[in-house]
């Protein structure tokens, strides 16, 4: 099979053809229609991702695509089947290997070009601010990197489940895509302070729940943005800078700031992942949800599709095509 390879952490990406992996029992073997690129494949080729793959590696954590064999166990899924499901790794390749328990079958209107990029976006969203954040109706959400992957994903989930939604985002441009997904009010933080504004859009109060996939001094703002008894979730550090948090600050605004990995979940309670993947299905058929993908490339252009990750200049989904 044709592969993406990442022979060393670091090492330029190849394209090459491999073996076919092996299937496990309680594991299905995917055909590869296309596999989505998330911010967090640029640290799993570097090795410093929450979960580590010894190189040679297989990048990509989520795809579609169609069920061409099943291991022992299995139940409830079959040859034929159009699915998606999230991986550790493996997805850039025409085959993949993936647990019965992360994978979701596809309804028919749903194409794999739109279904590769919803899984890990979707998931990490909804899973987060439902779940993990426990955002209310009425509630204010100020959404970081709103024009991104997970950050557009935020803005469509917090609107569904009632929130006034804040999008911040790097340019008019990208605060208008976000204002298109629902978001209520949208921040240019490039022309604009994140703390004034929000402060000006919740009559000095600040927000109650901030989602921040950026770190750095976008979380910064957020510390100086949050209402008193609010919650701060850490979704990831796309600024390449980790924050020290002033212990200080959370005590005197009665703040929480929440740790979250969508991953771990994967394994810790796979049942509520499923559930969560369950209910975007269900806001995506009523139209809810409305994924958005910025750009696809042939697989051989993975090196180019994360490349446009780490220089900011997607928005939504980047998918490779297989």
């Amino acid at each position: 099979m044709r592969a993406i390879v990442c022979p060393a952490f670091g090492s330029p990406l190849e394209l090459t053809h491999l073996p076919a992996p092996a299937l496990g029992a309680g594991q299905v073997r995917i055909a590869v229609a296309a596999a989505g690129v998330n911010f967090a494949d640029t640290l799993f080729i570097a090795g410093k991702y929450q979960e580590k793959v010894a190189p040679p590696l297989i990048p990509g954590m989520e795809l579609a695509g169609t069920i061409i064999e099943v291991g022992e166990g299995v139940t409830g899924l079959a040859t034929g089947d159009r699915v998606m499901a999230a991986v550790t790794g493996g997805a850039f390749a025409e085959e993949a290997i993936a647990a019965q328990t992360d994978v979701i079958r596809l309804p028919d209107q749903l194409d794999f070009v739109t279904a590769a990029g919803f899984p890990v976006a979707y998931g990490t969203s909804h899973l987060g601010l439902k779940h993990k954040a426990a955002l209310r109706p009425g509630e204010t959400l100020v959404v970081h990197g709103a024009a991104g992957g997970v950050g557009l994903t935020a803005v469509e989930i917090g609107v569904a489940l009632g929130a006034q939604v804040i999008a911040t985002a790097g340019g008019p441009d990208k605060v208008q895509i976000a204002l298109d997904h629902g978001a209520h009010h949208g921040i240019d933080y490039k022309a604009e302070d994140i703390r004034e504004r929000v402060k000006d859009l919740t009559g000095g109060r600040g927000a109650d729940v901030i989602y921040d996939p950026v770190g750095g001094a976008v979380f910064d703002a957020s510390l100086r943005s949050i209402a008193p008894d609010g919650r701060i979730l850490v979704i990831g550090f796309a600024s390449g800078t980790v924050p020290q948090i002033p212990a200080n600050i959370l005590l005197v605004k009665n703040v929480t700031v929440i740790g979250y990995w969508w991953g771990a979940y994967r394994k810790l309670n796979p049942a509520l992942v499923r559930d969560s993947l369950a209910e975007c299905m269900e806001w995506w058929a009523e139209g809810k949800l409305k994924p958005h993908v910025s750009k696809t490339l042939p697989l051989a252009d993975a090196a180019a599709a994360l490349e446009l990750l780490k220089s900011r200049a997607a928005t939504g989904k980047v998918v490779l095509t297989v």
